[in-house]
């Protein structure tokens, strides 16, 4: 596993080319693949397949190969060389697009989201234990500095002697006093955890009908007669992104309505109301993404419109996190796969159909 492996046999062109211009940045190390694997707490096998073509690594597999290359130099990677690979990258993720490959993208997805539900209910049920545990003993000492309260109301004349017989009601007030903190805390992050977990179960339940539409490889489509098919609103501020995403979503067969602004986007909403989702680019000139989704959760005809963050910031848990807390339902890195996009966009033209035909 520390030398090179051969190219893969049968590698279509794109990922040759993409092969290719990773092994030469890797070469450039002069490491070997354990070593290397080691350095990034990576599996030397799947490096080893990711460095042949056999294999498509994450985009931040490569981001962190630059990163290691320009250390080795001791100089930048070049803007030209990042995009060059960028670009081969693309290519060859369009090139492995498939049913199969966008089911691998989804389950892995649902894995992650079910991690976060099951861990979140885990903690639910030791927060929940531990809340009930400092109830009780709330309520217990109450019912003791009850009982002290009564008799010093009853004996007024022996105050000083019951004082000194019960040395210990400022420690029990003290106690009291700190368990009820401890208690609000623990409540918050219980109802933090239940909304943690909440928020988990339902991409769960997107991921799940996304995989079952791949599979059916059907989209959502009317009877004859029926409403007519929701818009979907792709905001970026790059024309060639929107020009590759309206031939994605083309065999949807729904009208797309594509914006170059967070404020084109907000006015698009006024014009229409009929919107099944939103794609949206996070970095944008003036309002970005974030921003954009926060005006838009604070309309009231618009905030139920779910809204697919698009970018090429990456998936990192700090970038994921704040799309989700903006009123997200799904964070894509660019370059996404098709088959999964066209399949998240049709589960939500699904569900506004079953909302609209009540």
């Amino acid at each position: 596993m520390g030398e090179l492996r051969p190219l893969g046999e049968d590698l279509n062109s794109a990922s040759r080319a993409l092969a290719e211009a990773l092994r030469e940045l890797f070469e450039s190390l002069h490491v070997s693949v354990r070593r290397y694997a080691a350095r990034r707490r990576l599996d030397p096998g799947s490096v080893s397949r990711y460095l042949n073509g056999t294999r498509l690594p994450p985009w931040q597999v490569i981001s962190d190969l630059f990163t290691d290359v320009a250390e080795h130099r001791g100089t930048a990677v070049t803007t030209e060389a990042i995009e060059l690979v960028r670009g081969l990258y693309g290519s060859a993720v369009d090139a492995a697009s498939s049913p199969k490959h966008a089911v691998e993208i989804l389950e892995q997805q649902l894995a992650d989201a079910d991690h976060v539900s099951r861990r979140s209910s885990v903690r639910g049920d030791v927060l929940g234990d531990a809340l009930l545990d400092r109830t009780q003993r709330i309520a217990d000492l109450e019912t003791r500095l009850s009982q002290l309260e009564a008799d010093r109301i009853a004996e007024q004349r022996r105050a000083d002697a019951l004082a000194e017989a019960h040395p210990d009601v400022y420690g029990l007030v003290q106690e009291r006093n700190a368990l009820q903190r401890e208690v609000e805390r623990l409540g918050a992050a219980l109802q933090e955890a239940q909304a943690q977990r909440a928020a988990a179960e339902g991409r769960c339940d997107l991921l799940e009908r996304q995989l079952d539409a791949i599979e059916k490889a059907t989209t959502a489509v009317l009877p004859a007669g029926q409403q007519s098919m929701p818009k979907i609103l792709v905001v970026d501020d790059q024309p060639d992104n929107l020009l590759a995403m309206t031939a994605v979503l083309a065999t949807l067969e729904q009208e797309l309505v594509t914006v170059s602004s967070g404020r084109e986007a907000l006015k698009a909403l006024l014009d229409h109301d009929d919107f099944a989702v939103i794609i949206m680019d996070v970095q944008m000139p003036e309002m970005d993404g974030y921003e954009t989704c926060a005006h838009i959760k604070r309309r009231p005809r618009t905030r139920d419109v779910p809204i697919i963050f698009l970018t090429a910031m990456g998936t990192e848990s700090e970038h994921s996190a704040r799309g989700y807390a903006a009123g997200a339902v799904d964070y894509i890195s660019k370059p996404f796969d098709p088959w999964a996009l066209r399949a998240k966009v049709a589960v939500f033209t699904s569900i506004y159909l079953e909302r609209h035909s009540q």
